[in-house]
């Protein structure tokens, strides 16, 4: 295959923009990169020199050990660049020192984070998702777009901007929270929990019709404005798979249960769209040339939502820890967009690290943490709407614990900057592979 300066597939058929865009040929995503080469998103998360904090300390092992080696930072981005690129990859992914990306003989491409909506949702604090309703949404988000994202708008190495990272979009493992119920219970005075009271009250013709389903102490809509917290009737499981059977048969089995799931799935997805269109907008705003590339899922959300993702996104991201990615990318593919799997990887329990926090399975040994990665990369080359993975992360974690106690073998190379022979020369077999497994995909319907 004869490629581009980017890494891409030279393609008669594409043409350059001088900047990163997608296209479909055959019924098959791809990326397309600045000199028009077919191009697929091969990257690596958190390539930088001081990656993990030992929990809350200053000390920094990786950056220890690559002090004693490279001698210097600029040293280490060169031989990080270079080294990524033996590997076939393409892409320095979220978190990650961009300087790397020009520092080697082969040029990589970025892909940033902006937290657009975490910016406001930390900025309000009693928040666990950005009030889409509140007045200053739009204004905050517009201004965190130009200062976050006017640096690099005419800069061709950019693939695309990433608006978020894993927002509480409903029940996942980090809780049985649904979104509607959230807002809800903001304080009295916020909008948000304005504009859930004035949706339910559309819906319901009566405050008697509404609390039959949910339950409340409240007796009429000014109380319910008023109480100091809606427990929600009914636990949902997380969506996705086999639960979403469970779901229906239980909706089926009791109609205040149907309801109430309707009425949170309404709900969010009407959060959903008013997010996306605002951040998009923004982003578009003042960067016309580059992709937006999604919010980073990191469970999957509601139907709605990917849907509203689908209206507004150039595409789709995900985090996915399966060993088998097929069944999520497909219930992404259904918003009729572009997907990046934005973090996925397999953790070794011979690499000598406690491997107790983290997320994604465990194997045994490197040999099967390699023949993981190889599975479950052809897997998700082979779905037509796949443009892309980044694996988590550059290097190991420490075997203390980072900031939030992960403490797992996630890394291509060791705390020690030694290289996983196994992983990386499957990698590098499997990356060069790439266009030519995704070419041969089942052509979606489109």
């Amino acid at each position: 295959m004869r490629r581009t300066k980017w890494g891409g597939v030279v393609d008669d058929g594409l043409s350059g923009s001088g900047f990163f865009r997608v296209a479909e040929r055959d019924g098959v995503f791809w990326l397309v990169d600045p000199d028009g080469g077919r191009f697929l998103s091969k990257g690596v998360n958190t390539v930088r020199f001081d990656q993990d904090r030992i929990g809350r300390t200053e000390r920094v092992p990786y950056a220890e050990a690559c002090r004693a080696k490279y001698g210097s930072l600029q040293a280490w981005r060169a031989a990080a660049a270079d080294r990524l690129a033996s590997w076939k990859f393409n892409t320095v992914a979220c978190w990650s020192d961009e300087g790397v990306a020009s520092a080697g003989a082969q040029l990589l491409t970025i892909t940033p984070i902006r937290e657009l909506g975490a910016s406001f949702r930390l900025h309000r604090r009693d928040q666990i998702f950005p009030d889409v309703f509140d007045p200053e949404f739009s204004a905050h988000i517009r201004t965190s777009a130009r200062e976050r994202c006017t640096l690099r708008r005419n800069d061709p190495g950019l693939l695309g901007t990433f608006i978020d990272n894993e927002l509480y979009w409903s029940t996942d493992a980090r809780g049985p929270d649904e979104l509607l119920t959230l807002f809800l219970n903001l304080p009295s005075h916020r909008p948000g929990r304005l504009a859930a009271i004035s949706r339910l009250q559309a819906h319901y013709r009566e405050f008697s019709q509404f609390n039959a389903v949910w339950r409340t102490p409240a007796r009429s809509w000014e109380e319910l404005g008023r109480i100091d917290r809606v427990a929600p009737p009914f636990v949902r499981l997380p969506p996705g798979g086999l639960n979403d059977s469970l779901e229906t048969k239980a909706n089926l089995a009791d109609p205040a249960r149907e309801a109430f799931a309707a009425d949170c799935d309404a709900f969010v997805a009407v959060v959903a769209d008013k997010y996306f269109e605002v951040c998009v907008s923004a982003i578009k705003a003042v960067d016309q040339h580059h992709l937006v590339i999604g919010s980073r899922f990191g469970w999957q959300p509601p139907r709605g939502v990917i849907a509203a993702a689908g209206r507004h996104l150039d595409v789709i991201s995900f985090n996915c820890y399966e060993f088998d990615p097929g069944p999520i990318i497909d219930a992404y593919s259904a918003a009729g967009k572009p997907c990046l799997i934005s973090e996925f990887s397999f953790r070794g329990d011979d690499a000598g690290l406690p491997n107790s926090r983290g997320g994604g399975p465990r194997v045994a040994t490197q040999i099967e943490r390699a023949r993981a990665f190889e599975r479950y990369v052809t897997a998700a080359l082979s779905k037509p709407h796949v443009v892309g993975y980044h694996w988590f992360e550059h290097a190991d974690q420490p075997v203390e614990g980072r900031f939030d106690g992960e403490d797992s073998n996630f890394g291509t190379v060791t705390i020690e900057d030694e290289v996983y022979n196994e992983l990386t020369t499957t990698m590098t077999r499997v990356n060069a592979a790439a266009e030519r497994i995704h070419a041969a995909a089942l052509p979606a319907v489109i």
